[in-house]
Formats: structure tokens, sequence, C-alpha cells
């Protein structure tokens, strides 16, 4: 596909960095001649330095023949001017990062008017996954496949756990769980187990199953699966707007501390029922007169990374809250995966994810049936989920009889409403919905998983 991205900061450079290697022609506008330099050496796209608005500017970029534009620049406006300018004279599909508040409620206007195709908001789409996860304390990850019938969840294995020194084989048996655990983290080791695999406390894992059966497994292998009843968010920009009006839709009591006086004068009039606090959460004393030790869930939604790890680090000393740390600088990742921080949120990859997968839903047309696409385990595995149809080689082929690549596990068949668990006798149909985890990067067919 032809790809045209306007704007190389971090959204636009991890959009660019996921879409590079799959054989897409990619080029990326930005009005910064050093962002463009840094990005063109890192990745074989073409580089243009201008205003991504400008008719000129994507003519050269080739906005005539692309398939579809990006816009993630700094500003709104001037997003939805690419995209408008894109459809005018390419007529080619495009994506607008839309941040504002003032302008959510207005998405489907937008949409219809300037003919986006997609609509994508850091800050919401953040907000939506920390809300996930409160709702879900005992898990690190929460995704959703089969249009939300099928959950896949990461967890850690606590100690004391049933499950601990239990090879997988025996896991159903003797937790009567209907669930697949598809990977385990152990250390720096990342595996796709087989039946024979033994697991451990303090190994993380992640599941497949419907939403009741891994509430089932959840509370069996000894993690609380409690609904959380109070939060306590820190910072008080537009993630923590956004996701403090979902939980108090949801009936969670909400408090924000903010060191901003007008913006918790801002806050106390957009959100009535939440309690806001003009304070420093710096503070050791402001954090335990707050309810620190006994809030049910801490979210560290600040500016600076570093003072959202310092504070989550602090949660988990003195509280058993859930707790969600916003982390904006991918490359920490190594760093920060040797921490205790709970859930890592990390807003602008979440809307890196989402495009990604927008562009494999659009190669659908084009021979892709990749479905859904979530990365797990540090981005060193892919879930997929494939839509089956007549010419899949997979079909009518039971799954101990099909040559799978390495390190590919098939971990979950959903067909006309009931969630399979596969075992080797399984068998995929034409209609299916089937996930796939697998080590490998870039598969776009069912086909791809066979060797």
């Amino acid at each position: 596909m032809k790809i045209i991205v306007v704007g190389c900061g971090k959204v636009g450079a991890s959009i660019t960095a996921q879409l590079a290697g799959h054989g897409h022609d990619i080029a990326v506008i930005d009005h910064n001649s050093s962002v463009i330099e840094e990005i063109t050496n890192s990745y074989d796209v073409m580089g243009l330095v201008g205003n991504g608005a400008s008719y000129s500017m994507q003519k050269e970029a080739g906005v005539e023949e692309a398939d579809l534009l990006i816009a993630v620049t700094n500003s709104d406006e001037q997003n939805m001017l690419c995209c408008l300018v894109a459809r005018k004279a390419g007529g080619c599909s495009t994506i607008a990062r839309v941040r504002n508040p003032v302008y959510s409620s207005e998405i489907g206007f937008l949409k219809e008017e300037l003919g986006l195709s997609l609509v994508v908001n850091p800050e919401e789409a953040g907000a939506r996954e920390a809300a996930r996860l409160i709702r879900m304390p005992s898990a690190i990850q929460v995704e959703k496949f089969a249009k939300g019938h099928v959950h896949l969840i990461k967890a850690l294995i606590p100690s004391g756990s049933p499950i601990s020194g239990m090879a997988l084989s025996d896991i159903s048996r003797k937790l009567q769980a209907d669930v697949l655990i598809c990977t385990v983290e152990r250390g720096r080791d990342i595996e796709i187990p087989n039946g024979q695999y033994v697991l451990q406390e303090g190994d993380t894992i992640s599941i497949v199953a419907s939403p009741e059966n891994v509430r089932k497994f959840l509370v069996r292998i000894g993690l609380d699966y409690k609904p959380v009843k109070d939060t306590m968010i820190i910072g008080g920009g537009r993630i923590s707007y956004y996701l403090a009006k979902r939980l108090l839709q949801d009936g969670t009591r909400v408090k924000i501390i903010e060191k901003d006086l007008q913006r918790c004068e801002e806050l106390s009039e957009l959100l009535p029922t939440a309690t806001i606090i003009h304070a420093d959460a710096s503070s050791e004393d402001v954090l335990i007169e707050e309810g620190i030790e006994t809030c049910g869930s801490f979210v560290t939604l600040t500016g600076m990374d570093e003072e959202n790890i310092f504070l989550s680090l602090f949660a988990q000393s003195c509280s058993k809250a859930k707790v969600i740390t916003k982390v904006d600088k991918i490359a920490f990742d190594e760093v920060i995966r040797h921490f205790k921080l709970g859930s890592i949120l990390h807003p602008k990859k979440i809307i890196a994810d989402t495009i990604t997968r927008y562009v494999r839903a659009m190669q659908n047309s084009i021979g892709s049936n990749v479905e859904s696409l979530y990365h797990i385990m540090e981005d060193r595995v892919e879930a997929l989920e494939f839509s089956i149809h007549e010419d899949a080689p997979v079909v009518g082929i039971p799954l101990a009889d099909l040559k799978l690549k390495k390190n590919v596990l098939v971990a979950c068949i959903y067909r006309s409403g009931s969630i399979i668990i596969p075992n080797g006798q399984s068998v995929i149909e034409v209609g299916d919905s089937v996930i796939v985890v697998t080590k490998e990067q870039g598969f776009e067919d069912i086909r791809d998983i066979l060797l």
C-alpha cells in the first residue's frame, strides 16, 4: 500500500516503524528537517520537509496514487486540513489525530463532512485502556477479540498460587476452567509453551478465554477479582478527564490530585461528582493524607515519565491498589520492565497499534484476512485474529496435522457464538474467527502460519 504519514513526532515515528517492516511504500512529511533525517536513516521511507497540509507537498509525496494518508501532527486543525486536502487531491482514505475534548462530541459530524476514515485520540484511547484495566484489576493487560466475545489477558502468577508447579496440560482438568495459556514470560525469556511446560509463581502469563472463564480462572489461581470502588488519579490532564468521566459513569469514586489551580477549577466544573484536590502529589504526606494506602486503584498520568514511575513505586510499597503507570517514552521499556509498576500505559503506542490494525483491515480487500492485531509481552509476541474464507488452506484439517511454523499457536476458534479452546483434533471451518499467537512478525493471511 502507498501510505503518507504527516507528522513525525512520537506517534508518527511509532506508526512508521510498525508499517515500514511490512512492505508498504511510505512517505513521511514533517516541518523539522532533523526529524525527517532521523526517520529516513532508520527506515526505508521517503522523507519530505514542509507543510503536510500543502497540496503541492502532498502531491510531491504521491497523494494522487496513495491508498491512505495519516495526519498526526500536534495540531488537530492541521490534521483535519491535511485529510481534507488528501481527500480532494487523491481520494484516498484518511486518518486524523484529534485530541481536543471540544471536538469529542462532534466526531461523527467531522468524519462525515471531512470524509475521514478514522479519527484517533491518544488521550481518550489511553483512558479507555486504563478503565478496562481498572474493571479487571488483577490483569496487567486486557485485549478483546471476536467483537468482545473473546478476551486475551496478561497476569502475574501470585505467590502460593495453586498453578505454581503445575503442567499446562493439567490446568483445565484440575481448575475446571476452559482457558488456554498461550505465552509465559519468565525473567527475560518468553515462551509459547506446550502441554508439558511447568508454571512457577512469578511467571507472567497471557491467557485466552471467554470473559466468564477469565474471571473464574483468575479467582482460582489466587488473584483478586473484586471490582475497584475508588480511584486516585495523579495529574489533571486530558487523559485524567476522559478516564474520570468513564469511571464516574461506572459508579467508581474518583479523586484527582493536580498542582495547577486553574486546571483544578476547570476539572471541578467538568467533573462535578469527582473530588479535585489542589496539591503537589510528589509529596508523600499529601498522598498519605488523601488515602493512597487504602485506595482501590492508583493511576499516574502526569506529563513526566519519571514522576509517574516514582509515584507508582511508592504506591506499590504502601498499598494494595491496582497501579497503572503512564509512560510516553517507549525507549524506557527495557529499563522499566524490571520495576514493579503494575500496568504500563502507552497512549501514543495504543494509537500507533490502532492505526496499524486499520491498515491491516484495509488490506482485506487485497488478500489479507487479519481482523485484529495486538502486541503483547513487551511487543515480542503478536496476537492476531483471522477471518477464515473458503480458499483458506487450514480448513477441514485437524490442528495436529497442520504443519505450523515454529512459535505459532492456534489459541482460540470462535464459531457462531461459541468459543472453542482447541486441541489437536479441533478443525477450523469456513466462517470461523481464529486467534493465533506468534513470536513471528508480519503475518497478513492465515496461510502465513504454515510452513
